[in-house]
């Protein structure tokens, strides 16, 4: 998939854990996991506004496209 999520970075930068930024932003762990590792289908608005609020950061701060490399 050419959308690359990049949560991992900012959880980094921030020092918090995944289950911290699930309570923040109240998803389950479980659900965060599936955004943060690139399995979701769709991310909504208010989920990527809270993200954004409870990491101090911008949206292009969590998700980037990449092109598909041809084969």
């Amino acid at each position: 998939m050419p959308v690359i999520v990049d949560i991992d970075v900012m959880l980094a930068r921030r020092k918090m854990a995944v289950g911290e930024l699930a309570e923040r932003i109240g998803i389950t762990p479980t659900n965060l996991a599936v955004l943060k590792n690139g399995r979701a289908k769709a991310v909504r608005f208010t989920t990527l506004d809270a993200l954004c609020e409870a990491l101090e950061c911008q949206p292009g701060d969590l998700l980037r496209w990449e092109p598909v490399a041809d084969e």
